[in-house]
């Protein structure tokens, strides 16, 4: 199938920390139990994305873009659900209480085109979109404008003049 949606979520282990293994440990199914209180549950997971952008804006891929990723869960977008099968996963070092860094957009930026330029990208759209029910991320603080700038003709419509409290 092909891929034609970009998925942007945020993630950090333990939560609201940085600068850990931990997301890529839970990503290449490593991460201990016991490295942090609460991992119990994580470590049975089975989920990673294609990248992972740490707050210093180094972009670590764990999935070929030509390969299916675990990072949207039930999903659903423009009519058709089981997101995983036709999107691309990028994961934010953050949380949905504070900004993202600028070395993070300035290296999300270029990913995305790169993506774009192989790929027949049709959306570029948050997980709280795809899963409104149950999940949040990017959160408020993501800079959708920034994204926007960038690639107008695949960010929703209502991204183009987002709300965002960090703003």
């Amino acid at each position: 199938m092909p891929v034609d949606l970009v998925v942007i979520h945020n993630i950090s282990l333990p939560p609201g920390e940085f600068g850990s293994d931990h997301v890529e440990r839970l990503f290449t199914n490593t991460l201990a139990a016991d490295a942090a209180p609460g991992y119990g549950d994580l470590v049975k997971l089975r989920v990673a994305a294609h990248f992972f952008i740490r707050r210093d804006g180094e972009v670590i891929q764990f999935v070929s873009c030509l390969q299916r990723a675990a990072h949207a869960g039930t999903s659903r977008w423009q009519g058709r659900a089981r997101c995983n099968d036709f999107s691309i996963g990028i994961e934010l070092e953050g949380t949905d209480l504070q900004p993202f860094s600028p070395a993070q957009y300035a290296s999300l930026l270029p990913l995305l085109q790169a993506i774009a330029a192989v790929h027949p990208i049709g959306s570029i759209v948050g997980h709280n979109d795809i899963a409104p029910e149950r999940k949040t991320d990017p959160g408020p603080y993501f800079d959708w404008r920034q994204i926007y700038a960038a690639l107008p003709q695949r960010c929703p419509k209502s991204y183009q003049e987002p709300s965002s409290p960090g703003l």
